[in-house]
């Protein structure tokens, strides 16, 4: 069984930085070497966001209002997908998921979601000005 586990969320300051972390159970031994993971954000009434994605040969993407301050790494040998937040801003306040799934994935509109087959709960950050 394949479980993702956000953690690294928490309230900070403007300007501040987060590291979320996303544990990968199961995923690695379900799909293989070739895979996609990804972060994406929700606030609220307002649709979910891609952040940042990743795949299995370290190629990375970004959404515009992100690029620049947040960095998406993995770190296999602890199954674990991080996102570094840097010169956090209001706008970045949301629920943050992880989310992985095959490979071709991330060649396409990853930041869309709907072909990613695993998610987490999510983990809030909130941004104080």
């Amino acid at each position: 069984q394949v479980q993702l586990a956000e953690s690294g969320g928490g309230s900070v300051q403007t300007g501040g930085s987060l590291r979320l972390s996303c544990g990968l159970s199961g995923f690695h031994e379900n799909i293989g070497s070739a895979y996609c993971m990804a972060w994406f954000r929700q606030v609220a009434g307002k649709e979910r966001e891609g952040v940042a994605a990743i795949d299995s040969d370290g190629l990375t993407h970004y959404t515009d209002s992100v690029r620049g301050r947040f960095n998406i790494s993995e770190e296999k040998a602890k199954n674990t997908l991080y996102l570094q937040m840097n010169r956090l801003q209001p706008e970045d306040t949301a629920m943050y998921y992880c989310a992985a799934g095959a490979w071709y994935v991330c060649g396409g509109p990853w930041y869309e979601g709907y072909a990613l087959d695993y998610w987490g709960k999510g983990t809030l950050v909130n941004i104080s000005s």
